[in-house]
């Protein structure tokens, strides 16, 4: 597509893009995905079919250029038989070009759609591939933002520019030669030589926009940057009130009110200080393209004006020359009327790049962690590090023979939970191997167990799909044996059921969870510690009852928990630990 590289060759030139990251080359990469996959062909189908009514569009905006001419000289000399007819030739043409200029619009939101549908499943699923998500917390800010809002801006924005950017060269063309038809040669005389310039309304068109460009440029250019950071402070802005919603009821626990407000005010103050900052950059640059389109409206009068004076042309051809003036300049000042945007897109391509690319990082990265098959869980030469280079656990090995428990033990900060985080293959900083059997069926119980959205049922057999759910029967006697005899109708309610529950009675459902998996290897991270120490034991033992052949290894705190272990793991924290029979 050459009038498509033309179209980013001449942004990349305005906006030198060799800043920090090569915004051309990072939109290429967003780009091209959707034009090269499975569904390339329908894309680029409809996309021609857009074009061509823009296209169509254009040709009608030239006939309606020549009736100007016929319509004002009839006008001019009173042929009151031509006016009707005249008047009826506009209504059609400009009823074709109104149903035509709806279906482009329409065809056009319906590729937009299309194209948004392809990259948000890709960024979705690159997104949750091999725990993404988890390890970007630190890396990428508002995610969510780059799903739902980013890609339908650069799509949006994409299609919109490059439609309108192709509709501007045809209309270039085209009425590049009716201008330099109507306005014919101006001469002049300087020391006494006569010098002619052909066309000279479109030079002056070229020249006049070909100023506005780079003056607007200089302008607005800071537009980039204060776009780009607006949609971050307003994200951030949100993503706070969010997290008082998600932890409503500790923050009600601690009175925290107005240290939340205080959180709240200090994230306003970045968008109101960075929203006025783009309010003064909007208004220069305001100035500069409305003085711009409103000197462009009496120009081509004042130059076409002594050749209307002089008889030269009729009112006709002073009309459909100003028609022509404006079609032309309003096609070389593309970029002065679209700047704002291409600086939203701009910023928008910086934060989708940012993302793609952390999330590449990520996905590069290759874990140390060796993963091997064995007929039981092995740990071999396991050890473990934080990101700051501190030794939690030093060469563990242990083997746990199935049907086993297991209850890892030390003082907070030793590594316990990190030890689980290495072991479930999130945790980035640890190195050695690790051995199960190739097809085990493993669940991991965190302490605070996360119940999605939805019915009660899609949070009872998360993160199994309701489709595959077991009969309602089994869903309800396995409520009852965690004691949560109260949800047993409620399987099809849908609520925020982390709000519903208290976490001990999340944590119960976090059992019936595992009752229903039948996993043969259980990791549970402090599962229990919202519980009383009797129900405590009592949810270990349905685990022994119901699952006899699960292996299971503990993270935990209370003596109580060694009535229901086989082995103790002690880790002091410093690198060191031992293993003893309980």
């Amino acid at each position: 597509m050459p009038i498509l590289k033309l179209l980013f060759i001449i942004v990349r030139e305005v906006f030198a893009l060799e800043e920090k990251r090569n915004l051309f080359r990072a939109f290429w990469q967003l780009f091209k995905g959707y034009w090269t996959s499975e569904e390339k062909w329908k894309a680029i189908g409809l996309f021609a079919i857009v074009i061509g009514l823009n296209f169509a569009m254009v040709w009608l905006l030239v006939q309606i250029n020549t009736w100007y001419n016929e319509f004002y000289n009839a006008l001019q000399e009173y042929e009151k038989e031509s006016f009707w007819p005249l008047v009826g030739k506009f209504t059609g043409l400009a009823f074709i070009y109104i149903m035509i200029a709806v279906y482009a619009i329409y065809l056009r939101q319906l590729l937009q759609i299309r194209w948004r549908t392809w990259m948000t499943k890709n960024y979705l699923n690159s997104w949750m591939k091999n725990q993404t998500y988890y390890h970007l917390q630190s890396s990428t800010d508002n995610p969510d933002q780059r799903i739902s809002e980013d890609i339908n801006s650069f799509v949006n924005i994409t299609l919109q520019l490059i439609v309108g950017f192709l509709k501007q060269i045809t209309t270039l063309v085209a009425f590049s030669f009716v201008l330099w038809e109507l306005s014919g040669e101006f001469a002049f005389e300087i020391g006494g030589s006569e010098f002619v310039i052909y066309g000279y309304m479109f030079w002056f068109s070229v020249i006049y926009s070909g100023a506005g460009t780079f003056l607007v440029h200089k302008v607005g250019r800071k537009l980039i940057g204060l776009e780009f950071d607006q949609q971050k402070f307003e994200a951030d802005f949100r993503f706070s009130m969010m997290r008082v919603r998600e932890n409503s009821e500790s923050i009600a626990f601690y009175r925290g009110e107005d240290s939340e407000l205080e959180s709240f005010t200090e994230r306003f103050k970045n968008v109101i200080k960075n929203f006025r900052a783009l309010m003064t950059k909007t208004k220069h640059l305001n100035f500069y393209v409305n003085g711009y389109s409103q000197l462009a409206v009496i120009v081509p009068l004042i130059l076409a004006a002594p050749k209307y004076f002089s008889k030269e042309i009729q009112l006709g051809g002073l009309m459909q020359t100003v028609s022509a003036f404006g079609r032309v300049q309003d096609a070389l000042s593309y970029f002065v009327d679209s700047y704002a945007t291409i600086a939203g897109l701009a910023a928008v391509i910086n934060r989708l790049a940012g993302f793609t690319e952390h999330m590449e990082e990520v996905q590069k990265v290759e874990s140390k962690v060796a993963k091997e098959n064995s007929d039981k869980l092995e740990i071999e030469n396991l050890n473990i590090f934080l990101p700051t280079g501190r030794e939690l656990l030093k060469n563990l090995s242990l083997e746990v023979e199935n049907k086993k428990s297991v209850l890892v033990t030390g003082a907070s900060g030793c590594g316990k939970s990190t030890l689980l985080r290495t072991l479930a293959g999130i945790w980035d900083f640890a190195s050695g191997k690790i051995f199960l059997p190739e097809n085990a069926n493993v669940m991991f119980l965190p302490q605070k167990p996360y119940l999605p959205l939805g019915t009660l049922r899609r949070a009872l057999i998360y993160p199994a799909a309701e489709i595959d759910s077991p009969s309602d029967e089994k869903l309800k006697s396995t409520l009852q044996i965690a004691d949560l005899k109260n949800l047993t109708e409620k399987l099809d309610d849908v609520d925020d059921w982390s709000r519903i529950l208290s976490v001990g009675e999340q944590q119960r459902l976090a059992f019936a969870r595992v009752l229903l998996s039948e996993p043969n290897y259980i990791f549970l991270d402090e599962a229990t510690s919202a519980l009383d120490e009797p129900r405590e034991l009592e949810m270990y033992d349905l685990l022994k009852k119901n699952l006899p052949n699960a292996t299971i290894v503990s993270v935990g705190h209370r003596s109580t928990l060694f009535q229901v272990h086989d082995v103790e793991l002690n880790l002091d924290g410093a690198g060191n630990w031992k293993v003893r029979d309980i």
